[in-house]
């Protein structure tokens, strides 16, 4: 049996723009998608601690340490710039590898910095 599982987020990043008239997606700093194992054209669920919104999109490379997150096309409409977000990678693993997967999660600050790199929740 195959399931589904979170590969990696950026936890709690803060959009820094929301651009409707691009053709869609999510903006990534390069550097947040390495950390985090994310791809350029990955898709990955949003989430948005301001408003509760959940959206797909899939991910284009931002500049290196830029702090780049921006919201592109339809997507743009479901935040504002300053909104906390999560960013989540999911993957399919079979039962019996479970047990010895571990989630890569990016805590980043209000700049989009990385404060902390872990493979478990926080309790905050």
């Amino acid at each position: 049996m195959f399931l589904h599982f979170m590969k990696s987020k950026i936890h709690r990043a803060v959009v820094t723009e929301a651009n409707l008239n691009y053709m869609g997606s999510i903006t990534i700093d390069e550097t947040l998608m390495k950390a985090a194992g994310i791809f350029e054209g990955e898709k990955v669920q949003i989430v948005n601690n301001n408003n509760g919104e959940r959206l797909e999109t899939y991910v284009i490379k931002g500049e290196k340490d830029s702090g780049i997150i921006c919201l592109n096309g339809a997507a743009a409409r479901k935040v504002q710039v300053g909104d906390e977000i999560i960013i989540i990678a999911y993957c399919i693993i079979k039962e019996e590898d479970i047990k010895n997967h571990k989630p890569k999660i990016v805590f980043v600050n209000e700049k989009n910095k990385i404060i902390n790199l872990d493979n478990k929740e926080a309790n905050k």
